[in-house]
């Protein structure tokens, strides 16, 4: 694949995904790998909830172009370590983390490209540590937002779909019952994790867009699903998952549960601290990409103000929109593929672009 959209065949060898770790004092963070190991790096990190193999169409697509595809597993998550402490799942831990895998590669660079909460880390990395970002990219989630908690998320809510006195946290309103209500929201989550890979791993839906979404009303409803004990069992979305990434993900979920991953919600007073002291006043001179999930209902830049932040705080910024729910890259694979190449191809430095650029 190219800047032009046209495809690169992958090659056997592009297609093997190795399992690898990096073991650090206190910490091991587990990764997906593909592509030539001397190839120029690219970084993927994962959201909520989710592990490396998520990015798996990205990981055979890019190391057949010639790079070297890393995935990691947060803390929390897959094969990576499982901290007990809330407070060990903050975004300075998190970017610690990355940092980390990075030396342990051996690199001094990589483009990094988050999702979701990977996103917050990726925007982290870039404001901590510019040096050694080559680039970065995010999908669906713009800079200084959910990294900054969710007094800065409501800050750029669209109040004529969510009205203050109805919706006082707008769609953010799962983050506050996560607040109040961790324990319970672990327990449902847990109860039948096939189930909740299920629920939550769903295409766009082009007529929701414009209104309040499910999100809006978990705490009025008394929690997920109205309140239930578990998750609902409801069809597989085959647009974004296969039956192999939906077995995948449930035998990850069910090994690890869920009590780390809502604890990346539960550090907002540190994430903003952090955020804080970000370098150069948190603007970004590196290039940026953001990727818009057009149908998103959570990170809802296409009808809100919330991508405003990365407009004033990116020098370098290109942006595109994807006609897809919140799971773009599995959803839309080949367009988001595409246009990270596109992005890669045209404004990233060497080596990076010339392998984007390669017919």
């Amino acid at each position: 694949m190219n800047p032009t959209g046209t495809r690169t065949p992958a090659t056997p060898d592009a297609l093997t995904l190795v399992e690898g770790m990096i073991i650090g004092e206190g910490h091991t963070t587990a990764y997906l790998a593909a592509g030539p190991e001397d190839g120029p790096l690219l970084v993927l990190i994962h959201g909520w909830p989710a592990n490396g193999r998520t990015w798996k169409h990205q990981l055979t697509a890019f190391a057949a172009m010639g790079y070297r595809v890393i995935a990691p597993d947060l803390r929390g998550y897959g094969h990576s370590t499982m901290h007990q402490q809330r407070e060990a799942y903050a975004q300075e831990h998190l970017v610690a983390d990355m940092v980390d895998l990075l030396d342990g590669l051996g690199r001094e660079q990589a483009v990094w490209i988050g999702h979701d909460w990977g996103s917050a880390t990726v925007w982290g990395l870039a404001a901590h540590h510019p040096e050694r970002c080559a680039a970065v990219a995010s999908i669906c989630v713009p800079y200084r937002t959910l990294e900054r908690g969710v007094e800065t998320l409501l800050e750029h809510v669209n109040r004529s779909i969510y009205p203050p006195d109805t919706h006082p946290y707008a769609q953010f309103d799962y983050m506050h019952y996560y607040a109040s209500e961790a324990e319970r929201a672990v327990q449902v989550l847990g109860a039948r994790p096939a189930n909740t890979v299920k629920a939550f791993y769903r295409a766009g839906n082009p007529a929701a867009h414009g209104k309040p979404g499910l999100t809006s009303a978990i705490s009025c409803n008394g929690g997920w699903f109205g309140g239930a004990d578990a998750v609902p069992d409801l069809p597989l979305d085959t647009q974004v998952l296969d039956e192999e990434l939906a077995a995948d993900l449930t035998a990850s979920l069910t090994s690890t549960g869920f009590a780390a991953s809502i604890a990346y919600y539960l550090n907002d007073e540190a994430n903003r601290a952090y955020s804080d002291t970000s370098l150069n006043g948190g603007r970004l001179d590196m290039p940026v990409l953001f990727l818009e999930a057009f149908y998103d209902q959570v990170a809802d830049t296409s009808v809100s103000d919330l991508a405003q932040p990365t407009r004033r705080y990116c020098t370098d910024l290109t942006e595109e929109s994807i006609e897809a729910g919140h799971w773009a890259q599995l959803e839309r694979s080949t367009a988001v593929n595409d246009a990270l190449a596109r992005w890669l191809g045209t404004k990233t430095p060497r080596p990076w672009a010339e392998r984007a650029a390669r017919p």
